[in-house]
């Protein structure tokens, strides 16, 4: 019980580091404090590292060379700090996974588990440090040259990043829960398709805007304080749809493989 009232405590004090930092929004505190607490009381300290080691990365990856990023930013709804939607966009599913874990302890909930966090830090990873590429992106609908931070975009820099983001909660994850080389295979795998699947989705459903104002695309519904029009996609699937998504597909058919 002390144990337990410690760790909280801990959780805690990290979502006011993190808010402290920039790095998260007061709500996106509160939602990060909730995803801990959710992944301890299923996996635990070792789940709770995992999921420690993702923010962590994301986090540092979000603020590297940010002023080179701020371009892009007026394309993208997401800043480098991170609100209530955007933490459970990328830790709602690994949550919702812990809660079941917790009542059920079967091998394919914490694969499920490990791949959603795969994919969400292959998918962070390939944003982030795909954004410093020298080079435009491809668009994968026409593969044609595009500006950096479309939805739907690829880039080498950003394919190799989401392969070592993917690769990095693979190989912890094995480690920590002690899986077997499968397993890391698997996770893998499936965590870089959780990018990919980010990607089509980005290109093909998500909604896109134009600003009334200023004539930009973007994926904010309000851009230069004006409502914008949305000109593509469907209403409901946001960037943080789509990462939600994203990584829970890429979960589900890695549970059903294994």
């Amino acid at each position: 019980m002390i144990q337990t009232l410690i760790i909280l405590t801990i959780i805690f004090l990290g979502g006011i580091a993190g808010y402290l930092e920039r790095s998260l929004s007061s709500n996106g505190a509160i939602a990060a404090v909730i995803v801990g607490a959710a992944v301890y009381f299923g996996f635990g300290l070792k789940g709770l590292l995992l999921l420690g080691i993702f923010f962590a990365t994301s986090s540092t990856w979000s603020k590297y060379k940010s002023s080179a990023k701020k371009e892009m930013e007026e394309k993208l709804a997401k800043g480098a700090t991170r609100d209530w939607r955007q933490v459970m966009a990328n830790g709602g599913s690994s949550a919702l996974i812990s809660i079941i874990y917790y009542f059920q302890h079967d091998i394919v909930w914490l694969i499920g588990f490990i791949v959603c966090l795969a994919s969400a830090n292959s998918d962070t990873w390939a944003s982030e440090i795909g954004a410093l590429s020298k080079k435009k992106p491809l668009y994968i609908r026409t593969f044609k040259p595009i500006e950096k931070g479309t939805s739907g975009a690829i880039s080498l820099l950003g394919t190799t990043a989401a392969i070592f983001g993917s690769m990095l909660i693979a190989v912890f994850g094995t480690w920590l829960f002690h899986l077997e080389i499968f397993h890391l295979i698997i996770i893998f795998l499936f965590g870089f398709l959780g990018n990919t699947i980010d990607t089509l989705l980005g290109a093909y459903y998500q909604q896109v805007y134009v600003c009334r104002r200023c004539g930009i695309e973007t994926e904010k519904k309000v851009h230069c304080q004006t409502a914008a029009k949305r000109i593509k996609g469907f209403h409901l699937v946001d960037n943080d749809m789509v990462n939600f998504l994203s990584g829970f597909i890429a979960a589900i058919l890695a549970m059903i493989v294994i």
